[in-house]
Order: C-alpha cells, then sequence, then structure tokens
C-alpha cells in the first residue's frame, strides 16, 4: 500500500483569481486585504464578476500540499467536495497534480463545492471573499485512517476548528498518523480562528502536535500576549517545534533548548495568495528529508518568494532548482 511522505486535511476550496483595482472593489463592496466569508448568493455574484479568472485547487493545507508534490514528496489531501462542476474539477486537478484525493465528490449533497473569489490588486494585496459550502461539513467519518496512518507527517489546517466536526475529523487523522508511527503539525492559520478557540488549539498544541507554524498575531492571539518572546516563551513549553513568520522579518524557529533565526530576502509581491502555504511546503520538505532547522527555514523562505512573484497560490517554476542554487540539496 502507498505511503505518503505528507497527507493533509483541511478545506477543499477552489481559487478563483481575477485582477481588480481598488474602484472595482470599492464598486463590488469588497474590503480590501482580508479574507472574508461570504454566503451563497454573494458568492455567485461575484463569481459572475470576474469574467478573466484563473481557477486553481486551493485551501490552505491543499496549497501546501502541491508545493510538495511539485518537490517530489507523495501527497494525500483528506477533503470534501460536491460532485459537481468545481468539484469535479477540484478532484481531475488534485490528480494531475499528482496529490491523492481518497474522498470521492458527494453526489446529491445539499451544498455545491466551496470557492474563494480572491480579487488581486496592482499592488499584490489580496481581497478573499470564501464561500465555505461543503468543505464546512468535513466530519470524522471522512477521514479514511488507513491515509492517515500510512503518512510520515500529517499537516492540518487551523480553520478547520470552526465546526465541530471539523475538530473531530482533526483529532481523528492526528490519532491515526500517530498511531502508524507519524507526527502531525498544524497551520495555525487566523489569529481571529485562534481567538475562537483558544482553549482548543491549546490543548491540541499541547497534546498532539509536534511542530506548530504560525506568525506573530497567531502566537501572541493564542497565549493572549502582546509580547512576542513572552508567546514563545509559552509556546516552546507546550510544543517539541514551534516557527513564527513575521511578515517579511527573519523567521524564528524553536526547538528544545535550540533556536534558529532564518533571514528573509524582501522581494515586493505581484500576489500575496498562498506565501504562509508555500513557506509550509518548504519548511515540510525539509523537516521530511531530514535537513537541517536552518535549511528548513530557508526552504521556507524561498518557496515563500517563489509564490508571491507571480498571481496564484501554487509554485509556477522549479523550486528544487532554487534550493540547488543556494546549495541547500
Amino acid at each position: 500500500m502507498t505511503r505518503y511522505h505528507v497527507a493533509g486535511i483541511g478545506n477543499a476550496i477552489v481559487d478563483v483569481l481575477a485582477e481588480g483595482d481598488d474602484s472595482f472593489l470599492d464598486h463590488m463592496g469588497i474590503t480590501k486585504g482580508i479574507m472574508q466569508l461570504v454566503e451563497r448568493e454573494r458568492a455567485e455574484t461575484l463569481y459572475a464578476a470576474m469574467p478573466a479568472r484563473t481557477q486553481a485547487p486551493g485551501g490552505s493545507v491543499a496549497n501546501t500540499l502541491a508545493g510538495l508534490g511539485a518537490l517530489g514528496l507523495a501527497t494525500a489531501f483528506i477533503g470534501r467536495v460536491r460532485d459537481d462542476a468545481l468539484g469535479r474539477f477540484y478532484a481531475g486537478a488534485l490528480a494531475r497534480r499528482g496529490t491523492a484525493f481518497p474522498n470521492p465528490p458527494v453526489a446529491g449533497a445539499d451544498l455545491p463545492t466551496s470557492r474563494s473569489m480572491i480579487f488581486v490588486s496592482p499592488d499584490g494585496e489580496r481581497s478573499m471573499n470564501t464561500y465555505l459550502g461543503i468543505s464546512a461539513e468535513l466530519g470524522p467519518d471522512d477521514v479514511p485512517e488507513d491515509v492517515a496512518g500510512r503518512a510520515d507527517w500529517l499537516f492540518l489546517e487551523g480553520y478547520l476548528f470552526d465546526r465541530d466536526a471539523g475538530k473531530a475529523a482533526f483529532q481523528k487523522a492526528a490519532k491515526a498518523c500517530h498511531a502508524g508511527g507519524g507526527r502531525a503539525g498544524i497551520a495555525l492559520s487566523d489569529p481571529f480562528c485562534v481567538d475562537r478557540h483558544r482553549a482548543d488549539f491549546r490543548r491540541l498544541v499541547a497534546e498532539a502536535m509536534d511542530v506548530v507554524i504560525g506568525n506573530v498575531h497567531e502566537w501572541q492571539s493564542l497565549y493572549q500576549t502582546d509580547d512576542l518572546e513572552t508567546a514563545l516563551r509559552h509556546a516552546r513549553a507546550d510544543c517539541g517545534l514551534v516557527v513564527c513568520t513575521r511578515s517579511g522579518e527573519d523567521v524564528i524557529v524553536l526547538r528544545g533548548d535550540e533556536r534558529v533565526t532564518v533571514p528573509v530576502r524582501r522581494v515586493v509581491p505581484v500576489d500575496a495568495t498562498g506565501a504562509g502555504d508555500q513557506f509550509a511546503a518548504g519548511f515540510l520538505y525539509g523537516l521530511a528529508t531530514g535537513r537541517p532547522l536552518a535549511v528548513a527555514g530557508r526552504m521556507g523562505c524561498i518557496a515563500a518568494a517563489e509564490v508571491i512573484g507571480h498571481m496564484g497560490g501554487h509554485p509556477a517554476s522549479d523550486v528544487k532548482a532554487l534550493f540547488r542554487a543556494e546549495g541547500l540539496v
């Protein structure tokens, strides 16, 4: 049976991208630079307003897996789509990119496949309008234990914690992964999500996660402090491997008494979509292939810099060649 270097579980969302300047955003009533959830009717209105659009299988963890697959690792994604045009597109696109998708599209479901309408401004800022649809119904029955249990690494997204069924799916997958000898990690995803489910996140970080990736705002939200070093001190006590990204500043990686600072080279973004997801891909690639923390962190930074240099949340160039150019592989 197939063993996976990395399996993921998260929201299966079709990313729909189009350019949109500030006047267009104002006209459509879109708040610039944030992710906001929208209802079905609003989603259909925005989708219709995107004639020059591109589509790609998205969702935070799915984007990370796309990056890992492009680097040559065996990957699988646990998610939920409807048997409709976008759902079939999603499943087919993952298969073409080499990521196993063990959950068949659900026929006759009430909710359509999830989609996020992403408007990219000339300054590279992204304004995301996400309709969760059927992906929000992901539950423990959708988790194939033989997939999670055959993964060297399982990667999870914090967005699932907005629903009890998602939490249960999350916990089932992590338990199966650990039982199979694998390790589990999570991206905290969003400070507001952390704020809504702080107790659950604290428990998960302390009890079930081998690595946790978050940005400054997410770590500070988790430990309810405005001081990053205080938050990281608590994180180090709770979790074996802690990663803090800092929006263009050096990345901090903590493991036991070890502290690694990874330099970031600033680039002008074309589209910030997927920067955190591809950082996770590069970092997990480093861990999965046995690299030191400093190398894994640098791989994450290179992968993030590549993806913000073009439209879309998946790599468009050979990221492993970029690693090779810096002597990392």
